[in-house]
């Protein structure tokens, strides 16, 4: 029999296996030793239909562990929809939604869903503290001088050092410092655009990419995105050639969660080169993978130097420190110059403060437990939802990252819903806040960053009966 029929065949028949729940979510699979035995094939045909049962999310493959039945084998509610192709439909602005939102995140006594920050319990803050201390020690003006314009030459070296996923291709010359990557994002497009040009964004789209794009006096294009694979590429091309540039975040997209396939990031590259269209790479969430390894960015793929790569440690290390950069590529000297005039410098003890963890505090060690804590809990929201939620939920699954996007039933309007929820102390952000134009209005963004407890547990409870009583 042929080698490919024969993988497929293997595939195939676990893929039996777990529909039927002879093997249910949790279980490992044999090794890759005992299933060329099992099977009487190569090595290399059981590796081709293990890729294939991963390609399908109905196993997942764990570091010296082996493969495992994943969660998603087992889900019992619908993906998200696609969103259609809006090109003259009314705007309308969700910036009074997002001042809503936002005023209600000092609450002391709210559980936050909608806050797009990891909870205290999960960064390491008594190594920042130690880190902190250290370096006030070595320093001689206790961080009172300005830092070069490009940005502290320690950090650019440890960030550069730590892109081990661009295979050497970043080096500490490449990169600026920027006040977090929304900054970085909004210098970005500031760069490489003028008032009135027409950007490229996913759709739902981050809302502060929206208001980014508003503020620049740019118009928003929303392209239609998969919740597992991105961007419509097809419908990216009909409109390129009206773009100046595209802002997407390809890995772990927020809201969606996706990751965008390496074919199709090759794509997307090849198709901006050819039309020398700019892209704007919110790659925030990359380190916080649910798989085997990190991701490649579009930047990887980049030769022309067209893709401005935009990265920070506000996702995994401190949201506070407004600490991000950006390998802005042939825009580089656009966007110093941009920065002398705006900031001068950043604040050079946070800078310093970093660099010392990236090189002292073990990064490694803390994002290990930082994707365990959060893939566990991405576990246990994703079963609080099938379980106290209405059967005809939407729900995403994101590879990485900490947002669930979900679509609830059409009579549900989570604005309406959200002024509920936070009078029982629950904060979300409702869907309308991530598009230019009325839509969304039955879908919500929950951040699942937090420590679970029983009163996180107890709030999902309560949220899906406050959906239940809307509908029944």
């Amino acid at each position: 029999m042929p080698k490919d029929v024969l993988y497929l065949k293997i595939a195939n028949s676990v893929t039996e296996q777990i529909k039927s729940e002879t093997l249910q979510f949790g279980d490992r699979l044999p090794s890759l030793r005992s299933a060329q035995k099992l099977y009487n094939v190569s090595l290399n045909t059981v590796k081709q239909a293990y890729m294939e049962l991963e390609s399908r999310s109905l196993v997942e493959s764990r570091p010296k562990y082996g493969y495992y039945v994943s969660q998603t084998s087992q889900r019992k509610l619908a993906l998200p929809s696609v969103a259609k192709m809006k090109v003259s439909e009314e705007k309308n602005s969700p910036e009074d939604l997002i001042g809503k939102v936002f005023g209600a995140i000092g609450g002391t006594d709210m559980t936050q869903f909608a806050l797009g920050i990891p909870g205290k319990s999960l960064l390491p803050v008594a190594k920042m503290k130690k880190c902190m201390i250290d370096v006030m020690k070595r320093k001689n003006d206790s961080g009172t001088n300005y830092e070069p314009v490009q940005g502290n030459v320690s950090l650019r070296r440890e960030i550069a050092k730590w892109s081990i996923v661009m295979e050497g291709r970043i080096t500490e010359d490449d990169l600026v410092i920027t006040s977090g990557a929304m900054n970085g994002v909004y210098n970005c497009l500031m760069a490489v655009t003028q008032p009135g040009d027409y950007v490229a964004v996913e759709s739902p789209v981050y809302f502060g990419i929206l208001q980014a794009i508003q503020l620049l006096g740019l118009k928003a294009v929303e392209i239609p995105t998969h919740p597992i694979t991105g961007i419509d590429l097809d419908a990216l091309k009909k409109v390129m050639p009206k773009l100046s540039a595209c802002c997407f975040v390809v890995n772990y997209n927020n809201p969606l969660g996706f990751q965008m396939p390496d074919e199709n990031k090759k794509e997307l590259v090849r198709m901006l080169t050819e039309h020398n269209v700019p892209l704007v790479e919110d790659d925030v969430y990359g380190n916080i993978y649910f798989g085997a390894g990190r991701p490649k960015p579009c930047k990887f793929y980049d030769e022309a130097g067209i893709v401005m790569w935009v990265g920070s440690v506000s996702k995994t290390l401190a949201p506070g420190y407004r600490v991000g950069w950006v390998a802005p590529g042939k825009f580089k000297e656009k966007i110093i110059r941009q920065k002398l005039v705006q900031t001068v410098s950043g604040p050079s003890l946070f800078s310093d403060v970093i660099a010392d963890f990236l090189e002292h505090g073990r990064y490694d060690h803390h994002l290990r437990m930082f994707r365990k804590k959060l893939y566990a809990n991405y576990l246990q929201i994703q079963k609080s939802v099938t379980q106290y939620f209405p059967d005809n939920t939407k729900i995403s699954e994101p590879k990485g990252g900490f947002m669930l996007w979900l679509e609830l039933d059409k009579r549900i309007c989570t604005e309406d819903l959200y002024d509920e929820a936070v009078s029982q102390k629950v904060n979300f952000a409702p869907g309308r806040m991530f598009s230019q134009y009325n839509q969304y209005q039955n879908c919500m963004r929950l951040n699942y960053a937090l420590e679970w407890t029983d009163r996180v547990e107890s709030d999902l409870e309560k949220l899906g009966k406050m959906i239940k009583n809307r509908i029944y």
